[in-house]
This record gives structure tokens, C-alpha cells and sequence, in this order.
């Protein structure tokens, strides 16, 4: 770590959520300009700063100074002292006032306006009102100050430092020093593990009720990003005390607390988190509601399967006409079956026969990618479901118990991607009389958040399941399927690569080559052997740093095949028009493909 002073001489960019800055400064002992990247919450051009951080070289943009932390400092020249006051960060001093109360009072200047405001009346041009306003504003830029000093004398980096100011305000200090665990519950970004951290610092002792409480809320956390609603209650406690190296009887009678004032809920030896409680309890209920309640449009005879062969063109074998046939039929059912088994072309017959009877259609799916695949297929608009509920992020879901969606029946695909509290979300909306059709492959991939929702209700044996074996002709030319189908019965793949195959194994040990040839196969050779455009492929990646992670890939890509137009900066990285940028729906269902902003997925 290195120290360095300067003066912030241009603000290149700003996040005024976070407080993540791009600055232009002129540093001690450097004759150029210096960039300076960082979280810089209310910093203002004239600034003077001494930044604890660390030089890097950032392959796009050059020597940058990564800072950690910082303290700003009051100028000590003239030229600097009217710069500070004319930068706006006071509010009532532009600079023409900054340049007269500084040709006034001089070196005094900071001085008279911490001591002896009211002298600033001896200003030519300024009256009570604009002094009222430098007060004000100059005791919100010391408040600011000092809980910074305060949070990143404890451990806060400055990044968190800005968020619990925009959080607390002027109580800021007061609420983590009574107790830092509350950062936990209330901002984003920070967890148990940092909460803790803090807390350390200011003296805490591991027994601590509310280290406790927090550190039991953070194990049901941890569980739940495992894909798990609940915890018994041994497994909770042993799991907590592993966690927090604390004593037994005080995570115990914390966690009973907790329960009593229903901070947790308990059913026999489960403990849930409220919200995965509810919701489970909401799915059950709203599907028994469902299948409990007739509709008159219900077919108990035969469907005229001629008559929708003929309308799709698709024949269909015995199996599939018998899922058709359960659609119109039930009020809920499940359509599930492995890759190439014609889940898709099943559907195409079943919304035939849902339309025979007169019924109007909506389609659904948990990701945009999944639901322009259902578009495509069936040659009707499929939805995401945020899209469908119409979900803003400020308000909720539009659609709801008291406000449900508007039609006959609704088809959802890829249901093994969907958790148990979008599930939830979903059977709110659907009115009593509605059908539900769930499609999907238990052996897919799982929800991100919390709950096994399609396999569940499978389990249940209490909603019809047609489930699809066969793999038909078509698709046992695919190697994609055929080694889907390999890798579920335990077996190892076929990399065997061949001109006739759409599936391909390239070893490779070198990162950097690694990613050299990625981008040769996006820009050159599935292009040229597909016929297809690089707009329609997508790279996925397991990590998100190192030469072949996300944030990597995405630049280089953009560079082989997006380099020139209109651009923006924003958090260090340049979008550019054209880039593919995923939607907040679909990066929050893809988490754990490490989704990232651009054209890798």
C-alpha cells in the first residue's frame, strides 16, 4: 500500500449510487495529471486528498491509482482555497464568491467560515440568506468527514463507508457503534462477514446477542444460496456455532428469541426465513386452490388429434397425444422430459387445443433468452415472467392477487429455473379459473435462488405428470443432446469433434491462448460453418476475473467485433452501441453462470 496527496483537478465519472469515481488529479511529485479510481463518495473537483491505495496498470486505460482509502484535507494556498470553495462542494460559494471571500479574509479564509461565519456579512454581494446556505452546507461537508473518519478508522473501506452515509446520514456513527451487525440487515453489499469485521473493531465479543442474531440469519442465508428453504434445527445451530466460534447456550437462546419474536418461523423441526416460509405456503395453497377448482371449459372426451396435426403440421406418437390430451383436461399438469424428447413440439399441439376451445394463450418463461426461444418456436409472444407480472424494481410486481392476468390458460417453460419465491410471485397472478401448464427438465439447470419448485411438485403426486422418453430421430444427431443425455446417466461425453457434429472439445492449457481462440470461434469459424451472425452467439464462462473470465472476454470480444461507434463509460468499462447487454432479469436468473454486462454469458 502506498500513500499519496493531491488535488482533484476533473471528475471524468461519478456513480452517485455507489460512489465509485474516475478522477483526474494533480499528485505530489508527478508532473502530469494522475488517474485515480476508486470510491470517492462527495468528492468535488478542488478536493485535497490524501489517498491510501495501490498503482495499477489497467490494460485499456493505463497507470491508474486504485485507492483503498482517503481523508481529504483543506487547501493551504490561496489558489487552492479559492479553487475548493469555487468547485461547488459548498453550497452558496461559486467562484465568483470564492474569489472574493478569498481575496477578502485570505489564508483566514477556512478560519473565519468555521469559527466566525457570520463575518463573511463583511463580503461585498453577500447577505444573510447565502450565509445561511454556506452553514448549512459547510457543517453536512464536516459531518461527512468525520463519519468517514470514524468508519474507515474501524475497518469500513470507503466503498462501504459511502453506502452506510447514504443510509444512516448524520446517525451514521451512532448506529454502528450501537450495533454494527444492523449493516447486515440493511445495506447492500455488506454481509455478516464484514458487519463482524467492523464489529471486532469496535470491541465485540463473540457471545454477543446480536452477533449471534446476525450470524444465524447469515447461516440461513448461506443454506438458501445453496438451494435450500429451510434448516433443522441441530443442522442450524451446529452450522451458526461453527460459524461464529462462540459458545452454545447463547446461539441457542438467541435463536429461540428470534423464533418467539418471529423473526424466524418454526414448523415442527424446519426454521425458515420469513419470506421462504410464506412463499412455500403460498405455492402449496395456490395449487391446491387450483386443482380443487372446475372450470367449464374443462374436455373430459377425446381431443380431435387429426384435426391438430392438421392445424400444426407436426405428428405426433402416443405419448405426446396423451399430454395434449391431460392439457385439456386438467387444470394444472407438468410436461416434463430430457433434451430432443419434443417438449417443444408438444407444447405447439397442446396451445393448438387450448385455442380449439376457445381459450386465449399466454407464454412465459424465466429468462429472456428462454422465452425468444418459445417466441420463435411456437410463432406467439413469450414473455419472461418479471416482463409478464409487469415487476418494476421500485414497486413490486404489478400483477398480483389483486390485479391477476388476463386470460385462459398459461404455459411456462424452463420451470426447473424458477425458485420458490418467483414461484410464488407467479400463482398470485393467476386467476382461480386459469390453467397452468409447467414445462420443463427436472435435470437442468436448478433454480439460482432458494427451492427445487418442478420436482417438488412432481414429487407431490397430486398434479398430473406426463413425462416424454423417447428421443426422436432428429435429435440423436445432435451430440449437444445425445451427450446431455450421457452426462445425466453418469457417463462421460463424447469429444470424439468429427465435421458431422455440433459439439466440440478443444483442449487447451494456456489462458491466454484459451482466449485468443474463443475469439477466433466467435468472429470466424461458427460464422463461417453456420451461416450466422456473432449477434446470435453467446460465450459462457465459469469465472468472472482472469484471462478467460467475463470481464476479460467481454473486452476483448468487443474489440474483435465491436469496435467503433457511439460509446458511454461507466464503472471502468465502455459500452458501445450494438453490444449485447443482458437484462437485470437475466443476469439475476443466470447469477451462477457468472453472467456479465456484455456479449459473454
Amino acid at each position: 500500500m502506498e500513500k499519496i496527496r493531491c488535488t482533484i483537478d476533473h471528475i471524468t465519472y461519478q456513480n452517485q449510487e455507489n460512489g465509485y469515481s474516475v478522477l483526474q488529479a494533480s499528485v505530489k511529485g508527478f508532473r502530469d495529471k494522475q488517474t485515480l479510481v476508486g470510491t470517492f463518495h462527495e468528492v468535488t473537483v478542488g478536493a485535497c486528498l490524501v489517498v491510501e491505495g495501490e498503482w495499477k496498470v489497467d490494460k485499456r486505460y493505463g497507470r491508474q491509482f486504485a485507492a483503498q482509502s482517503w481523508e481529504e484535507e483543506l487547501p493551504a494556498t490561496i489558489v487552492g482555497i479559492e479553487k475548493y470553495l469555487g468547485s461547488g462542494l459548498v453550497k452558496g460559494i461559486g467562484p465568483k464568491f470564492a474569489k472574493l471571500i478569498v481575496s477578502y479574509f485570505g489564508l483566514a479564509t477556512f478560519d473565519v467560515i468555521e469559527n466566525e461565519i457570520d463575518r463573511l456579512l463583511e463580503v461585498p454581494g453577500i447577505g444573510k440568506t447565502r450565509v445561511a446556505l454556506i452553514r448549512t452546507s459547510w457543517e453536512k461537508q464536516k459531518d461527512v468527514k468525520d463519519i468517514m473518519v470514524f468508519l474507515q478508522g474501524h475497518g469500513v473501506s470507503s466503498t462501504f463507508a459511502a453506502k452506510i452515509y447514504k443510509k444512516y446520514g448524520k446517525e451514521s456513527i451512532e448506529k454502528v457503534s450501537g450495533n454494527p451487525y444492523c449493516l447486515a440487515d440493511d445495506i447492500w453489499g455488506i454481509g455478516f462477514k464484514t458487519a463482524d469485521s467492523i464489529a471486532k473493531n469496535l470491541g465485540y465479543t463473540n457471545n454477543d446477542p446480536r452477533r449471534c442474531r446476525s450470524g444465524i440469519l447469515y447461516t440461513l442465508g448461506k443454506l438458501s444460496e445453496d438451494g435450500h428453504v429451510y434448516a433443522e434445527r441441530e443442522q442450524l445451530l451446529k452450522t451458526a456455532k461453527e460459524l461464529l466460534q462462540a459458545d452454545e447456550e447463547p446461539i441457542t437462546a438467541t435463536l429461540d428469541q428470534m423464533i418467539e419474536k418471529e423473526d424466524l418461523v418454526i414448523d415442527e423441526d424446519a426454521i425458515f426465513l420469513p419470506p421462504f416460509y410464506y412463499a412455500e405456503c403460498g405455492v402449496a395453497n395456490k395449487l391446491k386452490r387450483l386443482i380443487d377448482t372446475s372450470t367449464k371449459d374443462l374436455f373430459e372426451e377425446d381431443v380431435n388429434i387429426e384435426k391438430i396435426v392438421r392445424r400444426t403440421g407436426i405428428h405426433y406418437d402416443d405419448v405426446q397425444v396423451a399430454a395434449i390430451k391431460q392439457a385439456v383436461q386438467s387444470k394444472v399438469m407438468v410436461l416434463t422430459g430430457g433434451p430432443g424428447t419434443g417438449k417443444t413440439t408438444t407444447t405447439i399441439g397442446i396451445i393448438a387445443a387450448l385455442q380449439s376451445i376457445g381459450l386465449r394463450i399466454l407464454l412465459a418463461a424465466p429468462t429472456g433468452r428462454a422465452a425468444k426461444r418459445m417466441s420463435e418456436a411456437t410463432g406467439k409472444e413469450a414473455k419472461t415472467i418479471h416482463r409478464l407480472l409487469e415487476y418494476n424494481p421500485a414497486e413490486g410486481y404489478g400483477r398480483n392477487d389483486e390485479n391477476p392476468l388476463d386470460g385462459g390458460a398459461l404455459i411456462v417453460d424452463e420451470c426447473s429455473m424458477i425458485d420458490i419465491i418467483l414461484m410464488n410471485a407467479l400463482l398470485k397472478a393467476i386467476p382461480i379459473d386459469m390453467r397452468l401448464i409447467l414445462v420443463g427438465d427436472i435435470d437442468q439447470l436448478p433454480s439460482v435462488g432458494a427451492g427445487n419448485v418442478l420436482r417438488d411438485i412432481i414429487d407431490s403426486e397430486r398434479i398430473p405428470v406426463v413425462r416424454l422418453t423417447r428421443i426422436f430421430r432428429q435429435a440423436m444427431s445432435s451430440r449437444i443432446i445425445t451427450n446431455a443425455h450421457r452426462i445425466n446417466q453418469g457417463l462421460f461425453p463424447d469429444i470424439s469433434n468429427g465435421k458431422n457434429t455440433d459439439f466440440f472439445f478443444i483442449p487447451m492449457e494456456d489462458p491466454s491462448q484459451a482466449a485468443a481462440e474463443i475469439v477466433n470461434i466467435v468472429k470466424n469459424r461458427i460464422p463461417k460453418a453456420y451461416h450466422i451472425s456473432t449477434n446470435d452467439i453467446q460465450v459462457l464462462t465459469p469465472m468472472q476475473r482472469s484471462v478467460v473470465g467475463a470481464a476479460n472476454l467481454n473486452v476483448i470480444l468487443q474489440e474483435a467485433i465491436n469496435p467503433e461507434g457511439d460509446s458511454l463509460s461507466r464503472g471502468g468499462f465502455k459500452y458501445r452501441q450494438g453490444d449485447r447487454v443482458p437484462t437485470s432479469v437475466e443476469i439475476q436468473s443466470a447469477a451462477s453462470d457468472k453472467i456479465s454486462h456484455s456479449r459473454v454469458c
